[in-house]
């Protein structure tokens, strides 16, 4: 007697990213409850098991849907807005005042289900995002379907959002009791930076919320060069040695970029292991400096990766993010061994899930896992012949090519098309919102 199950999903290719390069050819998913239940050969699959829905990917490779470890997502808006620019002059002249000339309700809600719609049509399914406003992220993003990690946000000075850090953590601890409960919506905290909050009781006062409420911790962490010599200044420590300092250097902590590096760094990374998100190309963009990723892996330091805001990137494309990962890992150590396709791969989904603490029911594709995959067509111009289907995804596959994406069983995007959101809404918002920009 066959047993019954919500969906069979058969596919040329499953990369369950559990172990090194393992692709299963001609498997299936069997899916019950928005979790994965059995992983095994099509034919089989047919024979254990009935569905109610039951669909071929013939030239397709299943792998897990992408985790963008670090977002700003209302800042889609902004996207092109300054560009060619250096971080500070780039923040400080012209994105910290359009966000306070535009930011709003209204504003972050329209441009987060922008953002959700980019991110579903290039075959993410959860993100971790760190930005103002977050119960209007939350709101888009349990209409979008996707898995968001929202930071309780903190920064010294006043914004739209508040006037001081005593009113953004009132307003963080109500954001925690309206969404702890969200089968979507994931909190963690957030502190911008060391350089912009400057007081260190803000900073372990954010960490005794994180470990009260078993959070994981953002932190934009040694992205500006001129970081070092603030923290120096103030301190006597670089950013780094001043959160071992604090005891704020631990596995809960997500340091966000992680750049301008030495050994003593090195040191405190591999010793006390906290999680790194490498941002390559918003890095570049900005020419904000180089994470050591192939020296913190080989020290065993988890390495997740991020695209940043639109702002800065000025996309949301994993796919995209994992190549150019590969590749600057490759030239900056002068070693072509340097970050496989399988590495970059793992660092934009089990790497991820590993960062944001949920490494045990999303990141890879496993039994009792969530149903949490994308399906990527591999018989397109771009990716045939395919003799490796993991080398043509981080090397040669584009956004396009992403048809079809699940959260926990559900299809967010089929055959290219949203299920959740309205796209010719979404343009218009966008377009009329440019339009009050631009002028």
């Amino acid at each position: 007697m066959k047993t019954t199950s919500d969906q069979i999903i058969h596919a040329k290719w499953i990369i369950t990213c559990e172990a090194k390069d393992e692709v299963l050819e001609n498997h299936a998913l069997v899916i019950q409850h928005q979790k994965i239940i059995d992983i095994l050969p099509s034919p089989d699959a047919s024979k254990q098991y009935s569905a109610t829905k039951e669909e071929h990917y013939d030239s397709h490779a299943i792998c897990p849907g992408f985790i963008n470890t670090h977002t700003h997502v209302p800042m889609n808006y902004f996207r092109g807005l300054a560009d060619d620019l250096a971080l500070m002059n780039w923040l400080q002249n012209h994105i910290w005042p359009a966000e306070k000339k535009w930011l709003g309700e209204e504003f972050v809600f329209d441009a987060s289900l922008f953002a959700m719609a980019e991110m579903i049509r290039s075959g993410t399914t959860s993100f971790n995002d760190m930005f103002f406003y977050m119960p209007s992220t939350a709101k888009a993003t349990e209409i979008a379907g996707l898995r968001g990690h929202i930071s309780m946000h903190v920064i010294s000075f006043e914004t739209k959002w508040a006037k001081d850090a005593e009113e953004e953590f009132a307003k963080a601890e109500a954001f925690y009791q309206e969404y702890k409960n969200s089968p979507l919506v994931s909190i963690t905290v957030a502190a911008h930076s060391m350089y912009t909050v400057t007081d260190d009781k803000y900073l372990l006062r954010l960490n005794d919320i994180a470990e009260k409420y078993h959070l994981q911790m953002n932190m934009h962490v040694q992205e500006p060069r001129t970081e070092m010599d603030i923290l120096l200044k103030r301190t006597g420590r670089r950013p780094l040695a001043h959160l071992a300092h604090l005891g704020l250097l631990n596995p809960r902590l997500i340091a966000v970029h992680m750049l301008h590096a030495d050994e003593n760094d090195l040191d405190l990374l591999e010793k006390h292991k906290p999680n790194v998100v490498h941002c390559p190309e918003s890095n570049m963009k900005l020419a904000s400096g180089l994470c050591p990723v192939t020296e913190l892996l080989a020290r065993g330091v988890n390495v997740a990766l991020g695209t940043d805001g639109a702002a800065s990137n000025n996309d949301l494309d994993m796919l995209g993010e994992m190549r150019t990962a590969a590749f600057l890992a490759k030239h900056s150590t002068q070693n072509p061994e340097s970050l496989s396709a399988y590495e970059a791969l793992q660092m934009a989904t089990l790497n991820g899930a590993k960062a944001l603490n949920v490494h045990h029911e999303r990141g890879s594709l496993k039994k009792g896992k969530l149903a949490d995959f994308i399906a990527i067509n591999m018989d397109e111009i771009e990716t045939l012949p395919t003799y490796h289907p993991i080398s043509h995804i981080v090397y040669a596959a584009g956004r396009h090519q992403v048809t079809d994406v699940w959260v926990g069983g559900k299809k967010l995007l089929d055959n290219r098309k949203l299920t959740t959101l309205d796209e010719a809404e979404l343009k218009a918002k966008a377009k009329a919102w440019g339009d009050k920009i631009n002028q």
